[in-house]
């Protein structure tokens, strides 16, 4: 069994996508456009544009990550109450993806030293999703 995160951008997925590509070096392994649907979405489940994007999946490193622009929350994406954290292998690559997703972000916690680890810190990238980067102390 897999637990997989999916999140919703309403309007702003293709964005998120091009912006985690570049950022993240996330592969898009698929995207589905509303218009390209063989059935007519449920009412208020699709944006009016039928180039927003449906369903899609992407890789980042070993982890798949499923977004759509359907679905949101009276019309605005909402993620609280959770945070997707992603493992670097040293504090030079936590700190290239930590200083990436906070480009047009807000940092929550500053990158920085820890009792349990060399470099973590919080922030929600510029869709509003939160973030945890974290280096993994070696349990010496």
């Amino acid at each position: 069994m897999q637990v997989q995160p999916y999140l919703m951008f309403n309007g702003r997925c293709e964005e998120a996508l091009e912006f985690y590509k570049k950022t993240l070096g996330a592969q898009v392994t698929m995207l589905m456009r509303f218009s390209e649907s063989p059935e007519p979405p449920p009412p208020g489940c699709a944006p009016v544009d039928g180039q927003k994007i449906m369903h899609s999946a992407f890789t980042v490193g070993e982890s798949t990550v499923m977004a759509s622009d359907g679905m949101t929350v009276d019309g605005k994406p909402v993620f609280q109450g959770i945070s997707l954290s992603l493992v670097a292998k040293d504090e030079a690559e936590a700190r290239r993806l930590f200083d990436g997703l906070g480009n047009g972000g807000q940092v929550q916690m500053p990158l920085g030293k820890t009792f349990f680890s060399p470099a973590f810190g919080m922030l929600a990238d510029r869709f509003g999703v939160s973030w945890m980067v974290v280096v993994m102390q070696d349990p010496a």
